[in-house]
């Protein structure tokens, strides 16, 4: 595959690290925010992709043969992989005009899309099990509370999806990091809850042994409350 041109105006090394799921979402947001500059080289088996930022907009990707928005679908598509980044190295060309955001929720339009348009495989005939509550459900129809999802202790969702479920999982399962780290420094034991409050919605964060509840609730709700009606929406169904 043919390089873009690239100058590099730093010694900076940048960092590598491994990506699951849609944890590389979560980074391209954050990048964003921080007005990053640089270049995110994404592997995934054979495959590499990369990623320009400048000043926390994309204005490259290439992937293959192929270059701009669709190597740049192509690349967030990938299930595993790992990635480096190297701040302050730079492109010449600019095949992306988009904002971050908008990329990404083009792109996770598009996987949305190409789910729902393939076929269902032919279900084995089988006993109707009886329908036991799902707690997303439960917690959804709690008032002041605008998105709700399950996630093992990974980060992997459980279930939902959709922009939002994976905005709210990238978010929690960063919580949860933080919380965990500071639990530890303290010696306050396992994480059992957490919320953050923000001016666009407050984010609360249940924790089992094995599993995370991550919520969304509005931003004009107290957070006491709706945590409060939350578990006791959740043992009235247990």
């Amino acid at each position: 595959m043919g390089q873009p041109e690239e100058k590099s105006q730093t010694t900076t090394a940048g960092f590598e690290g491994e990506v699951a799921g849609l944890s590389l979402t979560d980074l391209l947001q954050l990048n964003a925010q921080t007005r990053f500059s640089g270049c995110f080289r994404v592997r995934s088996d054979r495959d590499l992709g990369l990623i320009f930022f400048r000043d926390g907009n994309v204005v490259h990707a290439e992937m293959g043969g192929s270059t701009g928005e669709e190597a740049f679908r192509t690349i967030l598509a990938w299930p595993a992989g790992r990635f480096s980044v190297e701040p302050n190295v730079y492109t010449a060309r600019r095949t992306i005009q988009k904002s971050c955001e908008h990329l990404l929720l083009d792109a996770h339009r598009e996987a949305d899309e190409r789910r729902a348009a393939a076929p269902a495989p032919s279900p084995a005939p089988a006993q109707p099990a009886p329908r036991t509550a799902d707690p997303v459900e439960v917690v959804c129809a709690v008032p002041g509370v605008l998105e709700a999802v399950a996630l093992t202790k990974d980060g992997r969702g459980l279930g939902q999806h959709g922009y939002g479920a994976e905005v709210l999982a990238g978010q929690a399962t960063y919580l949860a990091m933080v919380g965990a780290e500071v639990g530890a420094l303290i010696q306050a034991g396992d994480l059992r809850f957490a919320s953050q409050e923000g001016a666009r919605q407050h984010l609360l964060l249940f924790a089992t042994r094995t599993h995370y509840l991550a919520v969304f609730a509005r931003p004009e709700s107290a957070v006491g409350v709706v945590e409060s009606e939350i578990r006791a929406s959740l043992t009235r169904v247990k």
